[in-house]
């Protein structure tokens, strides 16, 4: 027959035992999540600057400004505008150039290479603002000036793109936060459970004089092995299912616009970031749980 002491602390152990696998899942989930995230997050941002950068404002020059001081004179108009970051000249030929590129098929550019020597592009400038938000403003302006024959950077619908993707990001970033909270209550519940099955060490150790520090050291490090231990399953699905999708695609989403980066040391770095926030909330779910303790038993 088992006594109730000795059954209660079965209990307790088991409790404890639950909370910490509990614990460790609800890392599991939150990191692999944040892995995510941040793969996603990181290339949602190159994306978006690669769209931005590609937003750069097309002024096409009117073909009686097509002179050396017209076009200056035009440039100095532009550089007056307040938030043009850089100005970059292009010929008509470099226009030509350009347009040929855009086809793979080699006939094609064979077939029309001739009609570069009756030139049908314009000489233009690509101007480039400091703000994706000043496009339109910016843009405005530059019709305004003298010469200026078109104005081009995509439209409304650009812009609306680019702002969509910021917006899934802050809610993606909160989304996170929101479940690292969760993770570091349930860790801050187990290492309840653990002071409660050891209370009469931790009574022993301060009568003999062991500071807080000392006291709540194992503990902290006992949150911290929950945390890291946490992180190893969503490092080796990350590693894993970023390789593998690496290779699938080659590096390229959709188009050339999005790629993916190249794995190492991209994905070293995230499997890095994984582990230090695995640790970081069990150290902090254990240090507030551990302070509150102490701080009661006061």
């Amino acid at each position: 027959m088992i006594s109730r002491p000795i059954k209660e602390g079965f209990r307790g152990v088991g409790r404890h035992w639950g909370m910490t696998f509990s614990s460790a899942i609800a890392v599991t989930i939150t990191l692999t999540i944040i892995s995510i995230f941040l793969i996603f997050s990181w290339h949602l941002h190159t994306f978006t600057k690669s769209v931005e950068y590609a937003m750069k404002i097309a002024v096409l020059i009117d073909g009686s400004h097509e002179s050396a001081a017209a076009e200056n004179l035009i440039k100095s108009e532009i550089g007056k505008i307040e938030g043009v970051k850089s100005i970059e000249y292009s010929s008509k030929e470099d226009e030509f150039a350009y347009y040929l590129e855009q086809y793979s098929d080699q006939s094609i550019k064979d077939a029309m290479a001739p009609f570069g020597g009756d030139n049908p592009m314009r000489d233009a400038f690509y101007v480039e603002v400091e703000d994706g938000a000043l496009i339109q403003n910016v843009a405005s302006q530059l019709r305004e000036i003298n010469g200026v024959a078109e104005v081009d950077y995509g439209g409304q619908t650009t812009i609306d793109v680019v702002s969509a993707m910021e917006t899934i990001r802050r809610f993606g970033a909160i989304f996170v936060a929101a479940l690292s909270v969760l993770a570091i209550f349930l860790i801050q519940n187990t290492i309840k459970l653990t002071i409660g099955a050891r209370q009469d060490e931790i009574t022993i150790m301060r009568n003999v004089g062991a500071t807080n520090g000392f006291i709540r050291a194992p503990f902290v490090f006992e949150g911290m092995i929950i945390g890291f231990l946490g992180s190893i399953i969503p490092i080796a699905l990350t590693i894993y299912g970023y390789f593998t999708l690496f290779a699938h695609t080659q590096g390229v989403i959709f188009s050339s616009l999005f790629h993916l980066e190249q794995p190492i040391p991209f994905i070293l770095y995230i499997a890095g970031i994984l582990a230090v926030t695995g640790i970081l909330v069990g150290f902090i779910g254990s240090w507030l749980s551990v302070t509150k303790y102490l701080r009661w038993k006061r």
